[in-house]
């Protein structure tokens, strides 16, 4: 569930609330020079944001260890500005990592981490710039797109409403006046630089597939073991062995390609895919065609 948008603070001070929750629940150790690498600010005034985050926001949340030299989280501990998931801790160190490649001699923790590189996808501002006006504005664009399968210059009139990520690479999600059907064309995949054209009737209501909320209901493969099973269903925050989640229907095979799972594809050995969706007769309708 969302945090509602009710804190009376500055964006930089909720930030640095954040970073206190966050530290202090995933390392179990929080003192002022978390706050002062990552935010460039003073001792003083890191200090002064522990002090308030103790007093108004979090009252129960931290206690000084004198042995630590820091706070540590009490038993009592709630979330009060994060919602105490593990991907916030584990985005926080994506970032710090995303920054270190920028700016080798820049010091900001969590130097004990690391992640692999993936390959940088070359967006261009001149296209990104069009698409995201034409997605506020509900204009037409006209673009050269080219793809594996269609690899010569291919002119055509787009009108774009969203933007998305499918795990590794950015889309936009448009309608296609040439082939009259809502479509996702990958951003780094555009040449040269897309051209206004008016607005345009289509708009993100008429977009079915991205407006119907699709329920996919994973469980562990039932080739594997009952141990086997439990430790999937582990590995995923499975409740009795199975794991719902809601997307729209426009995304559901990028769902399935971020969970491993290959239509075409059935596992000869279940633990190298290890999940499976239970009810593929209510999800297929929804993959690419």
């Amino acid at each position: 569930m969302k945090q509602k948008s009710h804190w009376p603070f500055r964006y930089d001070l909720l930030q640095r609330y954040r970073l206190i929750e966050i530290v202090a629940l995933w390392e179990g150790k929080l003192n002022a020079g978390h706050l002062i690498d990552y935010f460039g600010i003073g001792r003083q005034q890191a200090s002064k944001d522990i002090t308030e985050y103790r007093q108004s926001i979090g009252p129960d949340n931290l206690s000084y260890n004198s042995s630590l030299k820091g706070y540590e989280p009490t038993e009592q501990f709630s979330p009060k500005v994060t919602l105490g998931d593990a991907d916030e801790y584990l985005q926080l160190i994506h970032r710090n990592s995303d920054l270190m490649n920028t700016f080798e001699d820049m010091t900001l923790g969590f130097n004990y981490t690391h992640k692999i590189p993936l390959p940088t996808y070359r967006i261009r501002p001149e296209v990104l710039r069009q698409i995201v006006k034409a997605c506020r504005n509900k204009t037409r664009l006209e673009v050269d797109y080219r793809s594996v399968n269609t690899p010569d210059k291919d002119g055509r009139i787009i009108v774009p409403h969203s933007i998305v990520h499918s795990g590794m690479r950015w889309h936009v999600r448009a309608f296609c006046e040439k082939n009259q059907d809502y479509r996702d064309f990958v951003l780094t995949r555009f040449y040269g630089t897309p051209e206004p054209m008016g607005t345009s009737t289509q708009t993100i209501i008429q977009d079915e597939a991205w407006n119907t909320q699709v329920n996919v209901c994973f469980t562990p493969d039932q080739r594997l073991s009952a141990e086997q099973q439990a430790i999937v269903a582990n590995d995923y925050g499975m409740s009795d062995n199975l794991l719902l989640i809601k997307v729209r229907g426009a995304l559901v095979q990028y769902l399935m390609q971020m969970m491993r799972i290959d239509m075409n594809v059935i596992a000869a050995d279940p633990r190298a895919q290890q999940v499976v969706i239970q009810n593929m007769d209510a999800v297929k309708q929804w993959l690419f065609r």
